[in-house]
């Protein structure tokens, strides 16, 4: 009997809009069969129940056992991680207005919690004064408060806040992601990593049996 081997690669989190949850939805899977490939990929592998967490997560071990159980002979061989955190997201089709509602709320909290933060640095490193004593250094006059350094400090400012954070109005300046997003992604792998560890202290891993 030949040999098939079926290649898995699960991914660290997966999100599903819909409660029965597919080998497709949660790992790359490639095999020289395309029969049992398509096999594999429909292969049903977690089904999340009413009033049940929205979050699970699943063992390799146990994606192993379930592709064994499709045919007789078959070899799995898993290049991705050990476990997968699964997730149950329901997205409206339709944004109304308490989505709209919350964009708008953190834009504003965003922008003049920004806005404060530079100012209470300014005022607590004295940079009025600080430009007021250059002025009259180099001018021989007293500063009106509203002179070249001002100017070109402010503008300075906007400029190097866009280029930090990589962005202009939905455009990138650069392919490489912003600090915003690394920092993102570092506490999601964080987060993914105490769920998918308080789930196997707590012996709620899904694994084979």
């Amino acid at each position: 009997m030949e040999n098939k081997v079926i290649y898995i690669k699960p991914n660290r989190n997966a999100e599903v809009g819909a409660p029965e949850v597919f080998l497709k939805d949660i790992a790359s899977v490639t095999s020289t069969d395309e029969h049992l490939t398509a096999k594999a990929k429909a292969l049903k592998v977690y089904q999340f129940r009413e009033g049940q967490e929205k979050r699970a997560v699943i063992s390799n071990l146990k994606l192993i056992e379930l592709l064994q159980g499709l045919e007789k002979g078959v070899t799995v061989e898993n290049v991705g991680e050990l476990d997968t955190l699964i997730k149950l997201v329901r997205v409206p089709e339709k944004k109304g207005l308490f989505v709209w509602g919350k964009v708008v709320f953190v834009s504003l909290i965003s922008f003049f919690g920004t806005a404060f933060t530079i100012m209470a640095f300014h005022n607590d490193i004295g940079i009025h004064d600080v430009f007021g004593r250059l002025y009259e250094q180099i001018m021989g006059a007293d500063s009106n408060g509203f002179t070249t350094l001002e100017v070109t400090y402010s503008l300075g400012l906007a400029v190097g806040i866009t280029v930090f954070f990589n962005h202009i109005g939905g455009r990138r300046i650069t392919a490489d992601p912003t600090p915003i997003e690394v920092e993102m992604r570092v506490y999601e792998k964080d987060v993914d990593d105490t769920l998918i560890e308080t789930a196997e202290r707590e012996g709620k891993t899904i694994d084979a049996s």
